[in-house]
């Protein structure tokens, strides 16, 4: 990706993040959502442009800079190939989700039925799909973004939807639920946009606080799992007394 392409995809993410329209930002800059819209595809954005918009984001332009190289070197999506790697090793996959969540090699170890030089091994081989920098003394440097992604309807994802989504909707007897909420409606357009930069900025922010939260004891910490989902859809109960036209 070149430097241009990483800044301006990064600049992207962050009003995106922010939950700010091309509209919006059209009217913060005084220009039309056309020009602003032309200028994003074309990639070619005056400095003073871009201060400003920095300046909508309440960023300076350098704190961009820092942000975009950030990007540069952490991982934001594996290769086809890579998911198949980690499918193939549950165990690796173990890991890689530890190391998602910040756990020290000493935890791993401890929490699960994995020894030392297990570990150290699947840790070496994360270290070569470039998912971590492995340190000295078995620690670690993660190389996965903030806003990591499974490939969409890829491996990983169509796993996640078989083997963690269907079970996580299904506890069992003793596991109760922090939190459950169900609600349906026929919104407009402009309404669902509005819920979705809202569940956006949830999201956003469960992942800082899962980072914020690195830094605590593992004792300190439980298993969270958190499902957000929305999607056009009916009952079926409902569907099947649809008026035939």
């Amino acid at each position: 990706m070149s430097q241009i392409n990483n800044l301006i995809t990064t600049l992207k993410q962050l009003l995106k993040s922010e939950g700010i329209t091309y509209k919006m930002l059209a009217n913060a800059l005084d220009m039309s959502e056309a020009n602003v819209k032309r200028m994003f595809a074309s990639q070619n954005f005056a400095l003073t442009r871009l201060e400003a918009i920095c300046e909508h984001l309440n960023i300076a332009i350098s704190d961009l800079f820092i942000m975009a190289q950030e990007r540069l070197e952490k991982l934001s999506q594996l290769t086809d190939a890579q998911e198949q790697e980690l499918l193939d090793n549950p165990k690796l996959l173990l890991v890689a989700v530890c190391v998602r969540d910040g756990w020290k090699f000493e935890e791993i170890i401890d929490y699960y039925d994995i020894d030392e030089f297990a570990c150290i091994r699947l840790m070496a081989k994360l270290d070569k799909l470039r998912i971590i920098d492995l340190l000295p003394n078995n620690r670690y440097r993660s190389l996965i973004a903030q806003d990591f992604r499974w490939i969409p309807g890829g491996r990983l994802e169509r796993f996640m939807e078989q083997e963690v989504m269907v079970k996580f909707m299904a506890p069992r007897q003793n596991e109760p639920w922090i939190f459950r909420f169900y609600l349906r409606g026929r919104y407009s357009q402009n309404s669902i946009e509005i819920i979705q930069r809202k569940l956006n900025r949830v999201t956003k922010e469960a992942a800082q606080l899962n980072i914020d939260d690195q830094s605590l004891p593992l004792a300190q910490r439980q298993h969270t799992g958190m499902l957000l989902a929305m999607r056009p859809w009916e009952p079926s109960l409902f569907e099947k007394m649809r008026r035939l036209k």
